[in-house]
């Protein structure tokens, strides 16, 4: 949900003033230090409250799984609350409740995390329990029948039987020729209703060792006990001299603009999506990546967005816009447009006026305040997203499982606020290259007369 223009300026002034001399999240207390078997430490301090959040961010997802086997990234993290040879079957989760805490996972295409949110004095024991289950995972047959099941749900519910899902999944797969990323994370049916106990087997012992993994642990803590309890849990863990490089199939160079329509009785309304190849955030280089991210904004961040302004007030072609980019990917990610129509507009007229405003802001350029304003509002969500332990850690733990240091996390913000109207332009011009696009049209199941 999106915070007021007036509201985040307001923000900024208050906070900004009572930080002279602020820096970014390079303040911010963080301390990153390796174990001797390769496992990666970073420690974020925020003594406000008593409580801490633990995770384990293993540098695995969905696009490093083996082909043919989609979805078994997902479905070993399913399998790991199984149990394991000290921990009965959902004993770790209600371990957790039972402690005031709450807990979770989840699977992406560049990494999969595991957590724990808890009361800072219980730290020493979720080690424990996230140690065990790093390497002593009891996977019987009776397990694999069950959570193939559960999985194969999960998808019915959340992408068989959501159009706009299956449509985000047919502009992927269009999207991406080669790379990985163009496969669901969840899977494709038919490969996940062949996955067996061999597969997740193999998936864990090659992915989830501690030279492959990155301990992110924020709130009430000190570097100090951090580091003991990490060496006296995950110290003793081997780690895998067998760990494979991690190789992604690369994506050619793509040279043709591509389309589909997706056709589904069940969409109520209709829309236009286009996807652009893009950079994503590299070590080092993020200019490009702070670039595109105000462009962004720019283009269709809220309602005072250059699409907001001209499709949904000027010329009322739409009830919906926006455009969206996200760096933090290890390989080349997307810049997407999406357009919903106003009643009595076709999409080929929604295609058309989104195709207009793009080539009218190529000949105009960036509006001067409208970038100061844009980053005064980046400045203020960085600051606000602070008193969040959780949002902290998982931004640290997405940007080092693809590929990013703790120094490119906390020079992040102030790259942004560098931004300049040109560094825009110029990346506008290089992304909205219509022979690295795809252009969907999501619409309901044509009548037949």
């Amino acid at each position: 949900m999106r915070l007021t223009s007036l509201f985040l300026g307001t923000f900024c002034a208050a906070v900004c003033s009572a930080m002279p001399g602020w820096a970014g999240a390079a303040d911010e207390r963080v301390t990153d230090f390796t174990l001797s078997n390769g496992m990666e430490v970073v420690v974020i301090e925020d003594h406000r409250a008593p409580v801490a959040m633990h995770m384990v961010w293993y540098r695995s997802g969905s696009a490093d799984e083996p082909v043919g086997q989609s979805g078994v990234a997902h479905f070993l993290e399913h399998l790991l609350f199984k149990g394991t040879d000290t921990l009965a079957p959902g004993e770790l989760s209600a371990t957790v409740a039972r402690n005031g805490g709450q807990d979770n996972a989840f699977t992406s295409y560049d990494y999969t995390a595991y957590y724990q949110r808890v009361a800072a004095d219980r730290l020493d024991l979720m080690m424990k329990m996230e140690a065990d289950r790093m390497r002593n995972a009891r996977l019987s047959d009776e397990d694999i029948v069950t959570e193939r099941q559960v999985i194969l749900e999960e998808r019915a519910q959340r992408t068989d039987n959501n159009p706009r899902a299956l449509f985000g999944e047919q502009m992927n797969a269009a999207q991406y020729m080669n790379h990985r990323y163009g496969v669901p994370i969840i899977g494709w049916r038919h490969e996940m209703e062949t996955l067996d106990r061999e597969d997740a087997l193999s998936f864990y012992q090659t992915h989830y060792s501690p030279n492959n993994a990155i301990l992110i642990v924020a709130g009430d803590v000190t570097p100090d006990a951090v580091k003991a309890l990490a060496e006296k849990h995950y110290g003793p863990i081997a780690a895998n001299p067998e760990l494979p490089p991690r190789l992604r199939s690369e994506e050619p160079p793509q040279t043709a603009e591509r389309r589909l329509i997706y056709r589904d009785a069940r969409v109520a309304q209709p829309s236009v999506s286009r996807s652009y190849l893009a950079a994503e955030r590299d070590a080092g280089a993020q200019e490009t990546a702070a670039a595109l991210t105000v462009l962004a904004e720019i283009l269709g961040g809220g309602q005072t967005s250059v699409l907001s302004e001209k499709l949904q007030f000027e010329t009322q072609t739409a009830i919906y816009t926006g455009a969206f980019y996200s760096g933090v990917s290890m390989d080349d990610t997307t810049f997407d447009f999406v357009v919903v129509p106003a009643e009595g507009i076709s999409l080929e007229a929604a295609e058309a006026a989104l195709d207009k405003v793009i080539a009218e802001f190529l000949t105009t350029g960036v509006d001067g305040a409208q970038l100061e304003r844009i980053k005064m509002q980046i400045r203020a969500a960085d600051i606000y997203a602070r008193d969040d332990v959780e949002r902290a850690a998982n931004r640290y733990g997405r940007a080092l499982t693809t590929g990013l240091t703790v120094a490119d996390v906390q020079a992040w913000p102030e790259i942004l606020q560098a931004v300049t109207a040109d560094d825009v332009m110029a990346a506008a011009r290089d992304v909205l290259d219509r022979r690295r696009s795809v252009t969907g049209w999501l619409m309901a199941e044509e009548v037949s007369q």
